[in-house]
């Protein structure tokens, strides 16, 4: 049942954008939490609202400026809340809509922003809508919500066109009546029809009833894939998924996306304190990312083509120049992204500590906004060898689709103590920590000046208070041997050796941060970033 709160959230302590100073996206270091394994209030194993609430003022010491947090909503968990029931309710394993008023409520106070996760591709098999549309059968409004056609073949056995599903499989399953839905994702996730004007209307009302809690935001889930190809057309081939982000699709990134975004920007610019949208936009290039932040539509979108880059100078730049290049015209910051509750966790593949953590510095220092995934912080690696037992994602049972390996990189991070669960609640934890994380936690790594807490903590210090970071749209390159990434932004130089060797770099500057031992400045060492004023 959709949940109900009567009072409004204040914006007090947050800072607002001027005629002088830059909106506030355009410079956050915004932070993602998976909620079901940040933090345990009731000991049942799965992270919760209350645990977020009480481990604020730990991301307010970290030095963050907004938090986003993945789905907390009503739903059957068939894809970790990302297939929901109701988008006014919170799922009872998470806690209440008073929970989550506290959690926005004292992130204000803190002088934190909120990002709630919107999904509007698809809802939960169990919505309302859906359920509805099955029980009155085809040709019924309902129906036309949703992408229900009739199957081909002379007896409609087969799907109605050639997709698979993101998760493998085919995108369509055949319900009893003898129709066919389309869904992108799993089964349990039908996709919306968006071309239907109750499903535009739902979703502005949705956006309101956020907005009027106090959300300063969204990030929006597939935004890419809310406008299919006219017809429906066949794609012609398998193996779609590897095409993903470098073709254009005929159910992904479609131009009629854009007018949606227009209307929720409306609605956005209706509201006080400078609220925004992200788009979770998969698109063949930077270029094509860039419109769905024009003026009048988004605020940020990440990016996809950085968090693809390996650890390698020459690629690295390309991409730096290419994503600063594309967002340039529109006018919206450019954002960087190394981990996030989908890939394997930037430290397992890059090979090493000291490759993510130098990682973890240059992308700090780059002009724009920057996301960090929780545990990044820590220096956590991937979790490779869970049981199949354990395992929650629904590409995991499916052939032909994504690896199925994302828990590895959701599994509950540790707070504090010797054993597991690490100070994440009393009651264990949903997937199993491993050994070794006694000594990545929290409170073993405070601190210790040598830990990439502290490192993490030290950077976002250092680009808050520092005149040339934060903000903006360019980067001067400096000459650099091969392996070397070099640049100055004002008063402020980044220099970072992604080779196996130390290199000879004449120091720049005097030396504000280092991402490992440095001995001789004019030495840089293999897999280091360092940070200089001058």
């Amino acid at each position: 049942m959709t949940q109900h709160l009567a009072a409004e959230t204040s914006w007090d302590g947050l800072p607002t954008s001027t005629g002088t100073t830059p909106g506030w996206w355009r410079e956050a270091v915004i932070y993602q939490v998976y909620p079901r394994s940040f933090a345990d209030s009731n000991g049942d194993g799965m992270g919760d609202l209350e645990g977020i609430r009480s481990r604020l003022p730990y991301l307010k010491e970290l030095g963050v400026d907004a938090v986003w947090l993945s789905p907390f909503y009503a739903s059957p968990q068939a894809d970790a809340g990302y297939d929901v029931a109701d988008y006014r309710a919170i799922d009872p394993m998470f806690g209440s809509l008073h929970d989550a008023d506290a959690v926005i409520r004292e992130a204000h106070g803190l002088g934190l922003r909120i990002i709630v996760d919107l999904v509007p591709n698809h809802c939960s098999d169990q919505h309302e809508w859906f359920k509805q549309a099955l029980r009155e059968g085809p040709g019924t409004p309902l129906r036309e919500r949703f992408h229900f056609r009739t199957g081909r073949g002379a007896d409609g056995a087969e799907p109605p066109n050639d997709w698979e599903s993101i998760f493998g499989g085919p995108a369509w399953t055949r319900v009893a009546d003898g129709e066919w839905y389309l869904h992108l994702f799993a089964p349990e996730q039908p996709d919306f029809n968006w071309e239907h004007p109750a499903v535009q209307d739902e979703f502005r009302s949705i956006l309101r009833f956020w907005l009027d809690l106090g959300a300063d935001g969204f990030r929006i889930d597939v935004a890419h894939g809310l406008v299919k190809a006219p017809g429906l057309p066949d794609l012609g081939r398998g193996e779609q998924l590897k095409l993903l982000g470098n073709q254009v699709l005929p159910f992904f990134d479609q131009d009629g996306v854009h007018e949606i975004y227009r209307s929720w920007r409306r609605v956005l610019d209706e509201y006080a304190g400078d609220r925004i949208g992200v788009a979770e936009a998969w698109t063949p290039s930077a270029d094509r990312t860039a419109l769905y932040l024009r003026p009048d539509e988004l605020h940020q979108a990440f990016n996809f083509h950085y968090l693809n880059t390996g650890w390698d100078a020459t690629a690295l730049r390309a991409t730096i120049d290419e994503s600063l290049d594309a967002m340039r015209p529109v006018g919206a910051p450019t954002t960087w992204v190394l981990s996030n509750h989908d890939v394997v966790r930037h430290r397992t593949r890059y090979g090493s500590l000291a490759r993510a953590r130098a990682a973890g510095l240059l992308m700090l220092a780059l002009p724009g906004s920057a996301y960090v995934y929780q545990g990044e912080e820590l220096g956590l690696p991937e979790v490779t060898d869970l049981p199949d037992a354990v395992r929650q994602d629904p590409a995991f049972a499916r052939g032909a689709g994504q690896d199925g390996l994302r828990d590895g990189c959701r599994v509950p991070i540790p707070w504090s103590g010797t054993e597991a669960p690490y100070g994440f609640g009393d009651g264990g934890s949903w997937l199993p920590q491993p050994a070794e994380w006694a000594g990545l936690s929290v409170a073993a790594q405070t601190g210790d000046p040598a830990s990439t807490l502290e490192l993490y903590r030290a950077a976002l210090r250092l680009r808050r208070s520092h005149p040339s970071l934060g903000a903006g749209d360019a980067v001067e390159w400096l000459e650099a041997p091969a392996g070397v990434l070099a640049f100055r932004r004002g008063e402020f130089t980044c220099t970072v050796n992604t080779t196996d060797e130390p290199v000879r770099l004449p120091a720049p500057g005097t030396v504000l941060l280092s991402s490992g031992p440095l001995g001789d400045p004019s030495s840089l060492p293999a897999d280091t970033a360092v940070w200089w004023q001058g």
